[in-house]
Formats: structure tokens, C-alpha cells, sequence
């Protein structure tokens, strides 16, 4: 799909879901700092794993809902691995929850997604997309004001379209999900076997 899509019409929406307890409101974060790599795991691991996703895409939230809690188990958890999240959204949809994910406290930012792709199902089939963000954002620590001034925030958008480019260029992504493991790529949601194999392969 095209960037263009990204400004088409579409829908989004949430249920009901739960957060730890939000920290103490801070002040929003900069752009610059929103547009900061998300690392899942010990930034030293020897094993970087970029995952190249879109928030409303199934295979992605097949992905994270099946196969990365036993790779976080096995390699992220024991610092022999890290994941380094890339927005490579496909639609307007995909655009505003990276952002709102990216607005949110840093330390929530993998909760965000998480969630996301959790109840990707209900909330891409939403008749308010808007309204639905805002509650999932207001769950998870960002107020009304933050919310807006994120979904206003064009030099975040920018940054995201940016980098997905920068994937497109660099790596050839054109699919999601696409991981980019120590350089080799590995396209699709493949068998956890297969992932793994892949994986053991840069750690000997």
C-alpha cells in the first residue's frame, strides 16, 4: 500500500483494557524525543532484532500475541537479544496510534503497543477512531490536551513517514511485519522455529 493511504478515511476504536498505575503527568514529551528508537530488552544485547510493523495489521498482532512472548522469554528477558520497534504504519489508522504510542511516557510506549495489537480487532472496526484513541490514551497516562496536540502534531507524523521510508530505502521493507535480525531479514509471520533458528545463528 501506498504512503498515500495513510491520509485516507478509516476507523479505529478500543474496549476495555487496564494499565498499571500512570506515572505523575509529565510534560509532554518533544518531538525529537517521541521520534527516540523504542528498545524492548538490554540495549548492549548482541542480537538486535528491528521489527518493522503497522499497528493494524493482523499478521503483526499475530506476531506479538504468539510468537514474541516466548522470544522474550528465551532471548529479550535474558539479555541475548533486543527489539528495536520501527513504525511502518500502512494507513491513516496505523499513522495515529504509532503517534499516540510515541506521546506516551516512554516506559509505557511497549504497553501502548501491546494493547494495540491486542484489540487491534475492535479497534480498527470503531465508528469514533478519535474518541477510541482518546480512551485508550487517557488509560494509559496522556490527558485530553496531550492527546490533541499528539494527533496535531504534523513533525511527528513527518518523522514516522520518514522512517518508514528510511525502511523502504535501507532495507527494502515492503510488508509487514519485516524483521531486520543482526542484517539478515526475515519477512512475514514465520514459524517460531524459523525465528528462532535465525536468531541462535547470530548468537554462535
Amino acid at each position: 500500500m501506498r504512503i498515500s493511504a495513510l491520509f485516507a478515511a478509516g476507523v479505529v476504536a478500543l474496549t476495555v483494557f487496564a494499565f498499571p498505575p500512570a506515572p505523575a503527568h509529565a510534560a509532554p514529551l518533544s518531538t525529537e524525543e517521541a521520534l527516540k528508537e523504542r528498545i524492548l530488552g538490554d540495549p548492549d544485547a548482541p542480537v538486535e532484532i528491528i521489527e518493522y510493523a503497522s499497528l493494524t495489521c493482523p499478521h503483526c498482532a499475530a506476531f506479538h500475541a504468539d510468537k514474541l512472548p516466548e522470544i522474550k522469554k528465551q532471548y529479550i528477558d535474558t539479555g541475548k537479544a533486543k527489539l528495536v520497534a520501527r513504525d511502518f504504519p500502512f494507513d491513516r489508522l496505523g499513522a495515529m496510534g504509532a503517534m499516540m504510542a510515541r506521546c506516551a511516557n516512554p516506559s509505557r510506549y511497549h504497553q501502548f503497543i501491546d494493547v494495540l495489537f491486542k484489540q487491534q480487532a475492535v479497534w480498527t472496526r470503531s465508528q469514533d477512531p478519535v474518541g477510541e484513541l482518546q480512551k485508550i490514551g487517557k488509560l494509559g497516562g496522556l490527558s485530553e490536551e496531550d492527546f490533541i496536540a499528539c494527533m496535531e502534531n504534523q513533525d511527528l507524523l513527518t518523522g514516522i513517514l520518514e522512517s518508514r521510508q528510511a525502511g523502504v530505502q535501507q532495507y527494502e521493507v515492503n510488508s509487514t511485519p519485516t524483521f531486520i535480525i543482526n542484517g539478515e531479514k526475515v519477512t512475514g509471520n514465520v514459524p517460531l522455529d524459523d525465528f528462532i533458528a535465525v536468531i541462535e545463528k547470530h548468537l554462535n
